[in-house]
């Protein structure tokens, strides 16, 4: 058989089958969240939490100013389509820290 022939084959039954299993496992390791991640996320989240405060203050005084003022619609704390979606978030944060613990 010549040279090219057992190359092919070669090629064909080891070499692709190896290349798709390594890109696969690479795919797999890569899409994970890391640990610096989660805590990015976290931070992200409560320095969101910290400006949603601040933004109910600063319309709250406005409002008490200017009578005709009306806050943009945003998530709010009082709605509770917003409120299931904020307890949700915080009950996998809190399931996450309890596995970190």
């Amino acid at each position: 058989m010549p040279f090219e022939v057992v190359l092919l084959i070669f090629m064909i039954v080891i070499g692709l089958p190896w290349m798709v299993m390594h890109y696969v496992t690479k795919w797999k390791t890569g899409a994970s969240i890391t640990t610096d991640d989660e805590v990015l996320l976290e931070e992200l989240y409560n320095l969101a939490k910290r400006l949603d405060e601040r933004m109910d203050t600063v319309e709250r005084l406005v409002a008490a100013d200017d009578p005709s003022f009306t806050p943009v619609k945003r998530l709010q704390a009082d709605q509770e389509a917003d409120n299931q979606q904020l307890r949700e978030l915080e009950q996998l944060m809190a399931e996450k820290k309890g596995t970190k613990a």
